[in-house]
């Protein structure tokens, strides 16, 4: 990685940091003008980086010309890097809508996305997930089903006892998710013994649901770091 590039990848999270620390108002009330000034500084560089990129992808014979600059502007990482500037100028139409404001500082931390340009684990992240996409598909088409089970087991046994949190499928998809992924946030629970019978059946199932795809993706990234490592040797 070169050094420009480490910088762009400091200065992505720098910024990124800047926007979580904004969320927090007492931090906002020591220095008011302190995160939409370093904001300013931000947004300033990654344009300022943006029409270099800009200009210097003329090089690469796809982009060359007019149409081609245009063509580089709806790319993937194209507007990925626009996401690093448009949250602030959507900020000054936006500053009387909490809501709003709330939610382009989120859109913010999507920089973070920035860094899978200058990331060669974010390659062999792909890579390892495009290797295994059918068995990933297998585990959440199983883990749909299983889901949409359990909720119509507790709907069939809880749901005279329970209306309000297991009076029909979708009330007890809740259960099911919470149950399913060992969240088990314990707002809403089965009273009935058969309910109790069919919640231990689906905790049990759980265990295996979350280590299915985990397992898959272990393996994934062993292949494609292997790889890596075995191309490196060759050169």
């Amino acid at each position: 990685m070169s050094d420009t590039n480490r910088i762009i990848c400091l200065l992505i999270l720098l910024a990124s940091i800047t926007a979580i620390l904004e969320t927090e108002p007492t931090l906002r009330a020591l220095s008011p003008r302190l995160f939409s000034t370093l904001e300013a500084i931000f947004v300033a560089m990654f344009m300022v980086e943006y029409l270099l990129r800009l200009y210097a992808v003329g090089e690469d014979p796809r982009y060359r010309g007019v149409t081609g600059r245009v063509r580089y502007v709806f790319s993937f990482w194209a507007l990925v890097d626009l996401l690093a500037i448009v949250p602030y100028f959507l900020g000054f139409m936006a500053h009387n809508n909490a809501f709003l404001l709330r939610l382009l500082r989120l859109v913010r931390m999507l920089r973070l996305a920035r860094l899978g340009r200058f990331s060669q684990a974010w390659a062999a992240l792909a890579a390892a997930l495009k290797s295994r996409s059918h068995e990933l598909w297998l585990s959440a088409g199983v883990a749909g089903l299983l889901l949409l089970f359990s909720s119509c087991c507790l709907y069939l046994v809880e749901a005279a006892a329970q209306p309000e949190a297991f009076g029909s499928v979708p009330r007890a998809l809740w259960w099911s998710i919470a149950t399913l992924t060992t969240v088990g946030y314990g707002d809403v629970t089965p009273v009935t013994a058969l309910g109790k019978f069919f919640a231990g059946l689906t905790a049990v199932a759980g265990i295996g649901i979350i280590a299915m795809p985990t397992g898959i993706l272990a393996a994934a990234f062993s292949d494609a770091f292997q790889q890596k490592r075995d191309h490196l040797a060759e050169k």
